[in-house]
């Protein structure tokens, strides 16, 4: 096996460009992911990339680097639209693992159950991913997650950041996660919401995003139209309103089960949120 930490993008992305690079950033799911007896046989290590590994705060939007990771997020001046995001940091199993793993690896290992993927649709968060022969390239990361542990990313390329557009001022959000206990646990369910109210305390603008019960985490679209113009206390979740969900049936819980959590889910998030 061999071990690369190069310092600056550009041989990082040669390096992404040879077979068999197995790209580690917190290095939290590598050797989970590997088959019994087939370790990987080149460690990409992208952490000492300081493109990589910081926060900067752009004209119109917020820069994170691809290897930034959990307690960054979580120390980091953010606007109070990114609530949830850090919230959801504080989730993602120990102080060990968030100290480690990063936002990016987050978003390549391409869980259902990532805690940090329904708080950035809310955001209308967007991937800057890199390769050496085509330079950057911007996908919504709607479009960027296809399936579990699968996503758009090609063999030769990097996520170097995830852009987010500048929130409304008065936005605020929160997250909420079922698990089988407080810590150190899988989502059995999860929601995000981020929510702006109109001087009359009437929501003018909303965003929920659910993962774990579905292929991929994903916006209720139709229940964000049906809070327009709402009291944040007269809230309802509606059946009807969780249609594009699909959850299993597995050993943390039924799809019923997960139904029936995230209607309350999205109920208290928005909560939450509008009455921060």
């Amino acid at each position: 096996m061999s071990y690369n930490s190069p310092t600056d993008l550009a041989s990082a992305l040669a390096l992404a460009a040879k077979a068999h690079q197995t790209v580690i950033a917190g290095g939290t799911d590598v050797y989970p992911a590997s088959r019994q007896g087939r370790p990987p046989q080149s460690l990409l290590d992208v952490t000492r990339i300081p493109d990589l590994t910081s926060i900067a705060h752009l004209d119109d939007h917020i820069r994170i680097g691809a290897a930034v990771n959990w307690t960054q997020i979580i120390n980091a001046n953010l606007p109070a639209a990114f609530d949830a995001l850090k919230q959801a940091a504080r989730e993602v199993g120990s102080v060990q693992i968030q100290n480690s793993g990063t936002i990016g690896g987050n978003l390549c290992n391409a869980s259902p159950a990532a805690d940090g993927v329904p708080p950035l649709l809310t955001l209308d968060a967007s991937l800057e991913v890199s390769s050496l022969a085509r330079g950057p390239r911007i996908m919504p990361l709607g479009d960027f997650i296809t399936g579990p542990r699968s996503t758009e990313l090609q063999a030769d390329e990097l996520v170097t950041a995830v852009l987010v557009p500048n929130p409304d001022a008065n936005a605020k959000s929160a997250f909420e996660k079922l698990g089988s206990r407080k810590y150190l646990v899988i989502s059995i369910t999860m929601t995000a919401a981020q929510i702006t109210c109109d001087d009359a305390g009437k929501i003018a603008q909303a965003r929920v995003a659910v993962g774990a019960c579905s292929a991929v985490a994903q916006r209720l679209l139709d229940l964000e139209a049906s809070l327009i113009s709402k009291i944040p206390q007269d809230v309802h979740v509606a059946r009807h309103h969780l249609a594009p969900l699909s959850p299993i049936d597995d050993v943390r819980g039924s799809g019923e089960f997960r139904l029936d959590v995230v209607a309350e889910q999205c109920v208290r998030a928005i909560k939450r949120a509008a009455l921060a």
